[in-house]
């Protein structure tokens, strides 16, 4: 248990996928509100309601590692319980592969530790119904 693996079919092409990962408005449709640009060094946060069973203070701290358009998108994720300290330090990574006139999407979310079990949990199927929602946003957004 250290990394969360998906992968999701989508029947539009990379760039619609794209936006969705890239674009601050359409990421908080499906994921939190935040104020991510897609610029590498870029710092930001995704906001959303504390959990203090789980050592969450409802903030995630990023920073944009690799950024390959249409392709590839990496950023650290961090949270804790309280501003400046970091109980969870992990990696998302996605990729993206154009794939029978769509695309397939790959999720990597990893560096979990011992400590970080039933947060890995919870967002194990998170992200897989976080990723549905993009498919029902893409598909709204095209009929």
């Amino acid at each position: 248990m250290n990394s969360i693996r998906h992968t999701y079919f989508y029947q539009q092409a990379p760039a619609a996928v794209w936006a969705y990962l890239t674009e601050a408005e359409l990421l908080a449709q499906w994921l939190m509100p935040n104020d991510f640009r897609p610029e590498i060094g870029h710092e930001f946060t995704f906001r959303t309601r504390p959990m203090p069973a789980f050592d969450f203070d409802g903030i995630v701290y990023c920073k944009v590692l690799e950024l390959q358009p249409y392709k590839r998108l990496s950023y650290s994720w961090k949270g804790g319980p309280r501003p400046g300290e970091i109980t969870l330090d992990t990696l998302v990574e996605w990729e993206l592969h154009e794939k029978d006139n769509g695309t397939e999407l790959r999720l990597n979310h990893s560096g979990f530790q011992d400590r970080n079990t039933m947060i890995f949990g919870i967002m194990d199927g998170g992200w897989l119904k976080n990723m549905g929602e993009i498919a029902t946003l893409l598909n709204k957004a095209t009929v």
